[in-house]
């Protein structure tokens, strides 16, 4: 998948984005979304760098603890832990459902992992199922398609969804994390511009997704444009999904983009 610039951010995007909101009487011509480039050759070593993934022991290989230079997990507050669990599974879920189970499979096996135990503490009393993602599990080793297990990926996201209701999380820090995650992380995934460790490549792309969703549910007129940053940050990979061998944009694209969006945060704080 070829990477395309998309921060060509003229009013009519921004009423895309935004829809029904008051930018929306901005629309006009280059409103239309952005699409997907034809798919590219395969890069090399593309699936080799999934080999940092760790299997069921954890992505990147760089995942110690918070991953990526942040606080241990032992000492994250709970609403970053699920914050960080729910990139994860938001990752796993758009490579299950873009025909790649073998890369969706220790993004989705996160939340139960032994490795990631300290990630888990305390969050049963939230409303965690782990029974949903052993399902889930079962369903990768019978090798079942996204179609066939529809209502367990369904399941799935939403537990994490009632996690993150049930957090009493601090939003605006919750998507300050997120994007420190993400760029972090996606440091690691992308080196001289090509995909180096596919797993912290798509991590970064769930932590994209669950900081957009967090913004959204905040609901305000104030926070539509920290909607619209989210919203082009994660357009900034492929629309089918996070693939191993996608084109990424360059690392500096993405700072830029975390960056406008901690712009638009701080006027939130």
């Amino acid at each position: 998948m070829t990477y395309t610039p998309k921060r060509w951010i003229g009013l009519g995007l921004s009423a895309a984005l935004l829809g029904s909101t008051a930018l929306a009487a901005c629309g006009g011509p280059g409103s239309e979304p952005v699409k997907a480039d034809p798919p590219a050759p395969k890069l090399a070593g593309a699936p080799a760098s999934m080999a940092g993934e760790g299997g069921e022991g954890g992505e990147g290989g760089g995942e110690g603890g918070a991953s990526a230079g942040h606080a241990d997990m032992q000492t994250l507050p709970v609403d970053r832990r699920i914050a960080f669990m729910s990139g994860h599974v938001a990752a796993g879920l758009a490579l299950y459902r873009a025909g790649a189970p073998d890369q969706a499979a220790p993004h989705l096996l996160h939340p139960v992992s032994e490795t990631h135990a300290a990630e888990r503490a305390g969050i049963d009393a939230l409303g965690f199922d782990a029974a949903i993602f052993e399902n889930v599990s079962a369903a990768l080793d019978e090798g079942k398609s996204a179609a066939e297990i529809a209502p367990q990926l369904d399941a799935a996201e939403a537990n994490i969804s009632l996690l993150q209701e049930n957090a009493n999380a601090d939003p605006v820090g919750q998507i300050d994390f997120l994007m420190d995650t993400c760029i972090d992380e996606y440091k690691i995934g992308v080196v001289n511009g090509v995909i180096d460790n596919a797993g912290e490549y798509q991590d970064a792309y769930g932590f994209s997704v669950v900081a957009r969703d967090i913004a959204k549910r905040l609901g305000t007129p104030e926070s539509e444009p920290l909607v619209m940053e989210l919203e082009l940050l994660v357009r900034m990979w492929p629309a089918n999904g996070p693939l191993a061998d996608s084109t990424p944009a360059p690392v500096s694209e993405i700072a830029a983009q975390v960056s406008r969006v901690k712009l638009e945060l701080s006027d939130l704080r």
